[in-house]
């Protein structure tokens, strides 16, 4: 349980994590090494196709599955996290590898990540290649978990990757917190209590649980999006709704998009976090976001059990539930 106010409105940067710093320590690292192709994974033209790369980890959920000594679904988050930025450039994620930090060995935590990093193949429809365990006990104090997914499309399957005025959104619900924004929910979950204290929401037996719900895989969204002519598409990850700015200088009207879970409202409520924090560090319920002409966007908001959510307009923004972000 945390000593600090309980009154105080929390915020993603007074938790520890300021986007802006974060955004602009990577632009000086993208700057210095040089840029590739692709706003979510890096594109190299290998002739015929093009070879798609991303690389990702889980963050901070690795503390709550410390403290609930349940490292069974991060494995799950560490391959969903890499093969979704795939799938929103268009590509088919084909292989992954792990990367696996610790300050001693255990072999039943490892044990546990293998096990998820199993499942969450298993969902994206990949491979485990291989991966590296290194012991650095003066360089990491618990564990890290991080990894490479390796994708393939060919060269008409890649999306054009810039939306339109006039299309429309189609959204795809998440599964919950996903892998983004822990720093805050950590925060605010123990505000007032514990990860192992029983959850008064949905069918999780502590908070604990509730957070680590496993990432959602959007690899089965790839070959709607193909063939209703999806120009652009959006993982909602890091940056909550602004990643929308991804899609191209517009503005984003969001009118309906799906309703948060119940794990949003605690954290807000307990942490007294804003409206408009909320959804500029959270999914807030909806995990993926596709760009494509109107005439198109039922049949693939049937397909992929998604929705209408809003449209593409003249401008700049995103403006979702009456919220400027």
């Amino acid at each position: 349980m945390n000593d600090e106010d309980e009154s105080e409105e929390l915020t993603y940067a007074t938790t520890g994590v300021d986007i802006a710093e974060s955004e602009a320590a990577t632009a000086a690292l993208v700057g210095a090494v040089g840029e590739s192709a692709g706003d979510y994974a890096g594109l190299l033209d290998i002739g015929d196709r093009y070879l798609g790369l991303a690389t990702d980890g889980v963050g901070t959920k690795l503390l709550v599955a410390e403290a609930l000594a349940d490292y069974s679904t991060v494995g799950i988050d560490c391959i969903a996290m890499n093969a979704n930025d795939l799938v929103a450039a268009g590509v088919r994620p084909v292989a992954f590898v792990d990367y696996l930090a610790v300050d001693e060995p255990d072999e039943r935590v490892a044990e546990q990540i293998g096990d998820g990093l199993a499942e969450g193949a298993a969902r994206a429809g990949v491979e485990l290649v291989g991966g590296e365990t290194a012991v650095m006990p003066e360089v990491v104090k618990g564990l890290d978990l991080a990894g490479t997914c390796a994708g393939l499309a060919a060269k008409d399957a890649i999306l054009p990757g810039h939306a339109d005025v006039g299309d429309a959104l189609v959204g795809v619900p998440s599964s919950g917190i996903h892998s983004n924004g822990l720093t805050l929910a950590r925060t605010a979950v123990t505000r007032e209590g514990d990860y192992t204290d029983p959850c008064p929401f949905g069918d999780y037996d502590t908070l604990g649980e509730a957070l680590l719900e496993p990432t959602r895989i959007y690899t089965d969204l790839l070959d709607p999006m193909r063939e209703h002519g999806v120009n652009a598409a959006a993982h909602v990850t890091g940056g909550g709704w602004t990643n929308l700015d991804r899609l191209g200088d517009h503005r984003y009207a969001v009118d309906d998009p799906f309703d948060p879970q119940p794990v949003f409202d605690y954290v807000q409520e307990t942490g007294n976090v804003s409206d408009e924090e909320m959804h500029r560090t959270f999914n807030m319920g909806t995990g993926f976001v596709a760009a494509l002409p109107p005439s198109n966007a039922e049949e693939l908001a049937a397909a992929v059990d998604g929705r209408v959510v809003g449209r593409v307009e003249d401008g700049e923004g995103v403006a979702i539930r009456g919220l400027e972000l």
